[in-house]
């Protein structure tokens, strides 16, 4: 395993790592999976609920590994339900980590081949990804938390002006009237708002990486890390619909892509002002990705006692297979569900159950 006396993050790395992480294929994919579900223009008060279920999660998540804040998720498992048991849970959560991996390069892959390399083939563009990022985590959590650092201003820069250009053809009246069929139909998009928020589990192994004084400040970590892409999704969701309507998002496939394409600003020479999305939103794709396939990478050292390179190898195969697996584009999205649904269990239930366990036995490292 790395040496940990060496690889620590900051307070302020932690928060952008998990920003990082939870700004993934949400911005592209949230308007419409939201709307299908709500069918009303109050899916941004379903997003809003949604990050807020992922704080309460996150915060339980931060409890836990906080009572055991020198040992990662895998380790202190084991000394919570025992070793067989512990052994099962880490390897349910490994496996979910580098299928999240896998899913968000194919995402990548499609959009890429789509928008910017038409005709270029799934492969080639999923391997160049992989290595790249291959090269990146066998230097540690820290080489991970330092790139993050350069692109989450970009992302945020960016983001701004794309939002602030797409006001001239926002119509207010499309998200007009609030609550005109009641809470119901709001309430069935919140947990498709909450798998957006995807990200605070990676808590249960920063705190073990956090500095010994910085350990307390980690449940601030993961509420400022919800709250920025909360910000942004809600942003993202009003004018998607606010420009395109509900009836228009539901009928896209990438709505804030066609957002992005449906605007112009005559006299500027650069017109294909989706190019600034798919720039930063590739660049969120590749650190989403690379944490994940760090964290199982992590787990399977930590589990079988080893040093992390031979797994970082290792799982580089299993990654490109499970990515080239769906046949197209609506199998895609059904697999991403699947994991989505797992996740609800591994980190909805799961951390709250070991808490629980771990307060009625008094365990604390």
């Amino acid at each position: 395993m790395s040496d940990r006396s060496k690889d620590k993050i900051t307070t302020s790395q932690a928060v952008v790592i998990i920003i990082n992480y939870i700004l993934a294929t949400g911005i592209l994919t949230l308007p419409r999976a939201s709307v299908e579900k709500v069918k009303t223009p109050d899916v941004w008060i379903s997003v809003f609920l949604g990050g807020i279920v992922a704080m309460i999660a996150g915060v339980i998540i931060v409890k836990l590994s906080q009572q055991y804040s020198d040992k990662t998720f895998y380790q202190y498992t084991q000394d919570i339900v025992g070793q067989w048991l512990g052994w099962l849970i880490s390897s349910c959560v490994i496996v979910y980590f580098f299928t999240i991996s896998a899913f968000e390069v194919r995402i990548m892959a499609e959009v890429t081949s789509l928008f910017l390399l038409e005709g270029t083939p799934t492969w080639a563009i999923i391997l160049p990804f992989l290595w790249v990022g291959l090269y990146l985590i066998s230097s540690g959590i820290n080489s991970i938390a330092r790139l993050f650092e350069i692109i989450f201003p970009i992302t945020f820069v960016i983001f701004l002006l794309v939002a602030f250009l797409s006001i001239g053809i926002f119509e207010i009246d499309n998200l007009r009237p609030v609550l005109g069929l009641g809470l119901v139909p709001m309430l069935k998009g919140v947990k498709t708002a909450t798998l957006a928020f995807l990200g605070p589990e990676i808590m249960l192994l920063l705190v073990a990486f956090m500095y010994p004084s910085d350990k307390s400040k980690a449940i601030k970590v993961v509420l400022v890390g919800i709250t920025v892409p909360l910000l942004f999704y809600v942003i993202t969701v009003v004018m998607v619909i606010g420009a395109l309507s509900i009836d228009g998002v539901v009928t896209r496939t990438w709505p804030t892509i066609e957002l992005m394409r449906s605007f112009e600003i005559p006299g500027l020479i650069f017109e294909r002002f989706e190019s600034f999305l798919l720039v930063i939103w590739i660049m969120q794709i590749f650190a989403t990705f690379t944490i994940t396939y760090y964290a199982a990478a992590l787990g399977l050292a930590q589990l079988f006692n080893k040093t992390i390179h031979p797994f970082l190898y290792g799982l580089l195969p299993v990654i490109y297979i499970i990515a080239m697996t769906p046949k197209n584009i609506n199998e895609l999205f059904k697999f991403g569900d699947k994991i989505g649904n797992v996740a609800l269990i591994l980190f909805g239930v799961i951390p709250i159950t070991l808490l629980l366990i771990s307060k009625l036995r008094g365990h604390k490292s």
